[in-house]
């Protein structure tokens, strides 16, 4: 009985591990949206949300966890932003540290500007995890559509992130999140 309910328990990890591997974000080609949220923390992900905030696909721009050391000023010239785009369409969150504070920093930031389209700007590894955090915090009334960078990572990152995946899945279902 211990080694069938182990065997199941094995199956269904494996099982499960497939499947996130499927839904690992992909790059999204242009697209209208309200808005953009991009999740700090790895390579690609700002200039992927500039690039699609500058061909017009998007009014705004939110950057979220945001180290608190850096000024505006800095960010604007790291990423050769003018002053014109960034006084209009670009803010920065600094409040958020991980994942589900991007969530709560993100939803304060669109109930606050109405907005009901979000294109998630965050590393293809990362989008099953931050997509379900941020469709958990926004509400049904906001559609999330996912924009993955793409990323050449091993196994042992994949593995983490599952089982991050996991823990925050288990904790919404039962109501601890």
């Amino acid at each position: 009985m211990i080694w069938r309910t182990a065997l199941f328990v094995l199956l269904a990890w494996a099982l499960g591990f497939v499947v996130f591997m499927f839904s690992l974000g992909k790059p999204l080609d242009a697209r209208k949206t309200d808005a953009i949220v991009v999740l700090t923390g790895g390579p690609g992900r700002i200039d992927r949300g500039l690039a699609a905030l500058r061909r017009g696909d998007a009014q705004r721009m939110l950057v979220s966890g945001v180290d608190p050391d850096v000024r505006p000023i800095e960010f604007a010239v790291e990423y050769k932003i003018d002053r014109k785009l960034f006084g209009c369409c670009i803010d920065l969150g600094w409040q958020a540290v991980d994942t589900r504070s991007n969530a709560e920093e993100t939803a304060k930031w669109v109930e606050q500007h109405k907005f009901h389209t979000i294109r998630l700007v965050t590393t293809d590894w990362h989008m099953p995890r931050a997509r379900m955090e941020l469709s958990h915090a926004l509400g049904s009334d906001v559609e999330l559509i996912g924009d993955g960078v793409r990323s050449r990572t091993g196994y042992r990152v994949l593995l983490r992130e599952y089982h991050k995946y996991l823990v925050r899945r288990v904790a919404l279902l039962v109501g601890a999140g």
